[in-house]
């Protein structure tokens, strides 16, 4: 897909900022819409279907947290990338976010070239586009549908976020390996990406909540594993 084939909608009260990310992701040829609160937000993204949310936190009436968790239960906005844009500390944000179904965290105040690097980053996650390998992939009582996004355990279909599904599928691929924390990060977050260190003790806790906690086993000092 070409920048131009990406909807983007950036929610923020500020307009200083709406007008400083909006000019720079249309500089890059990218679709921006805006909106200026939560309920905004709602009712434009059920319209346009973005391919991505950049949510400011902090909003009146109803803050990004509450707005992130609305917008996870719109099943046609299943394959929408949310991330918060936000100047919160950073652990209670950063945990508070993924806690809503957040995709990933970017700080503010944020330079445009790193703004430009990392919305491109988070576009290639973007469930839309072709895997590398297609078809399913089990591993014990796990079975995941790389083509419709989606896993199989006991018969019962789980749909998961896209930082769970990819963290999953990680270690599911390699059952057994030990998964170092920095491989994690690099491999599921991407080298480019910043988060903070309790970012996968979240993720992991969330998936051990929906597929069972014997399934994925900590190595204390080194990093996770899935004990087919």
């Amino acid at each position: 897909m070409n920048n131009s084939d990406y909807k983007i909608l950036l929610v923020d009260d500020e307009p200083d900022i709406l007008e400083f990310v909006s000019y720079n992701l249309k500089k890059e040829g990218y679709q921006v819409f805006t909106a200026k609160n939560g309920r905004e937000a709602i009712f434009n993204a059920v319209e346009i279907n973005p391919h991505l949310i950049i949510l400011d936190v902090m909003m009146p009436e109803m803050d990004g947290m509450e707005t992130c968790v609305e917008l996870k239960k719109i099943a046609q906005l299943e394959n929408t990338i949310i991330v918060f844009l936000t100047a919160r500390g950073e652990d209670y944000s950063q945990l508070a976010g993924f806690e809503a179904g957040a995709d990933d965290y970017i700080s503010k105040p944020i330079k445009p070239g790193l703004l430009i690097s990392r919305v491109k980053a988070l576009l290639k996650r973007y469930s839309g586009q072709p895997t590398e390998s297609t078809g399913l992939l089990t591993a014990g009582s796990i079975t995941i549908d790389k083509e419709r996004y989606v896993i199989i355990k006991d018969g019962r279909e789980i749909v998961l976020p896209k930082k769970e599904f990819e963290l999953l599928t990680l270690l599911v691929n390699k059952p057994n390996k030990v998964f170092s924390r920095e491989e994690i990060f690099a491999k599921v977050w991407g080298n480019n990406v910043v988060v903070g260190d309790r970012t996968i003790d979240v993720h992991v806790r969330k998936l051990r909540e929906k597929i069972g906690v014997e399934c994925i086993k900590t190595v204390k000092g080194v990093g996770y594993k899935f004990d087919a």
